[in-house]
């Protein structure tokens, strides 16, 4: 109690304050940066599109419009998209974990055989790739091309990932929990499922929410391994529609060129919010396991 008191009464130098004040206007500063072009995108979404372009639209929503919002929602390829996307995101995370998490586990423990051959072994894919081509071929010689599986099968396995999960299960999993697992009868697999997993849940909801990013903004390989718009995510609808906004807008003269550019750079940041606002929301249900996971990257393997 008397420590408690002291502390308190201590007063802090005139420099702690001036550091102190640095430290804040700095974090401040970084904030706006950060934060700014996000609102920017909100309020330009909802405003006019000629005030916007005239640099009118800084602070505030001018000439409030929900037109954007009316057009994209209105098209039948935007739910098409989600759903696909959302599945591709689903099935992905899913079978990142069940591939990543386990061999993480595995190449952590001390015991195993050969584990430094399978560490290079590991690592050899992370320097050298075979690159597109081979890749394309493959995908086609497996019958993935233009199919759901192709979204998520060929590229669950993440070397790292893996090494991530493993450096968790070294430094943040005591050994002796395994002794006294042995000791009361568990194997590798009981160990594995009823210990070991319960604790792994901030690197279990790291890698997917990472996962979950990469996936949902993901539109390069849809691009080139899906040819049925029935399949196509999100991304590869919102490319399509402001290319189409923009051909539109070029082919035209006069007050419809006018009107269809209009219309073009109000779909621009509308999509943005579309297409972003769901892993925004998704981001609050992790964060608490991410600030104890995000670390783990640096803590030596």
């Amino acid at each position: 109690m008397k420590q408690a008191k002291t502390a308190r009464r201590i007063k802090k130098s005139r420099e702690d304050k001036i550091f102190d004040g640095i430290v804040y206007t700095i974090i401040i500063i970084l904030m706006i940066i950060v934060l700014y072009p996000l609102y920017f995108v909100v309020i330009a979404s909802i405003s006019d599109p000629n005030a916007v372009n005239l640099g009118e639209v800084m602070f505030w929503p001018k000439g409030l419009s929900l037109e954007g919002y009316e057009t994209l929602l209105q098209n039948e390829e935007l739910w098409i998209g989600y759903r696909n996307t959302v599945l591709y995101t689903v099935c992905g995370v899913g079978t990142c974990l069940l591939v990543n998490i386990p061999a993480g586990f595995a190449l952590s423990r001390k015991n195993i055989y050969g584990g430094k051959l399978i560490r290079a072994y590991y690592m050899i894919p992370m320097f050298f790739g075979g690159g597109l081509i081979p890749t394309y071929i493959n995908i086609r010689n497996f019958g993935l091309y233009d199919t759901i599986w192709v979204m998520f099968v060929p590229f669950a396995v993440s070397i790292y990932y893996i090494i991530v999960s493993r450096t968790y299960f070294r430094t943040s999993i005591p050994e002796e929990l395994w002794d006294s697992a042995q000791i009361d009868g568990a194997g590798t697999l009981g160990y594995f499922f009823k210990i070991v997993l319960p604790l792994a849940k901030p690197i279990i909801a790291v890698i997917a929410l990472w996962f979950a990013v990469q996936q949902w903004n993901s539109y390069f390989g849809a691009l080139i391994y899906l040819h049925d718009k029935e399949l196509q995510p999100l991304q590869l609808f919102i490319r399509r529609i402001l290319i189409q906004n923009q051909t539109a807008s070029s082919m035209l003269s006069g007050t419809a060129a006018a009107e269809a550019r209009r219309l073009s750079e109000l779909i621009k940041y509308t999509t943005i919010i579309v297409g972003s606002l769901p892993v925004m929301c998704l981001y609050p249900f992790v964060q608490k396991y991410f600030n104890k996971g995000i670390m783990v990257g640096s803590l030596k393997g």
